[in-house]
C-alpha cells in the first residue's frame, strides 16, 4: 500500500481537489441513499482490494481506485460543507 500512495499521490490530490470543486458547485445531495451508495461502494472496494482478490494490472488498478475513490468522496463533503457555509447555495 505505501508504494501505492507514493507512485499515486498526484492522483490522490488530484481526487481531493476535483472532489472538493464537485462539492462546492454540486453542494450537498438531496436524499440519503446518494451518500449511502458511494459510501457502500467505497468500502466494497476497499474489502475487494484489501483481500486480494483481482490478480495483476487490474488489481493495481481496483487498488488505486480503492485509494482515490474515499478521498474524492471525502472532498465532496468538504466542498458541499463550504457551499453550505458560505451560502453559495445551489
Amino acid at each position: 500500500m505505501i508504494f501505492l500512495i507514493t507512485a499515486f499521490w498526484p492522483g490522490l490530490a488530484g481526487a481531493v481537489a476535483l472532489g472538493w470543486a464537485v462539492g462546492f458547485l454540486a453542494g450537498w445531495p438531496d436524499s440519503r441513499a446518494i451518500s449511502l451508495g458511494l459510501s457502500g461502494l467505497a468500502l466494497i472496494l476497499m474489502t475487494v482490494a484489501l483481500a486480494q482478490a483481482v490478480p495483476g494490472l487490474p488489481g493495481f488498478w481496483l487498488e488505486g481506485a480503492a485509494l482515490m475513490l474515499p478521498l474524492y468522496l471525502t472532498g465532496c463533503a468538504l466542498g458541499a460543507l463550504g457551499n453550505r457555509t458560505t451560502g453559495a447555495g445551489r
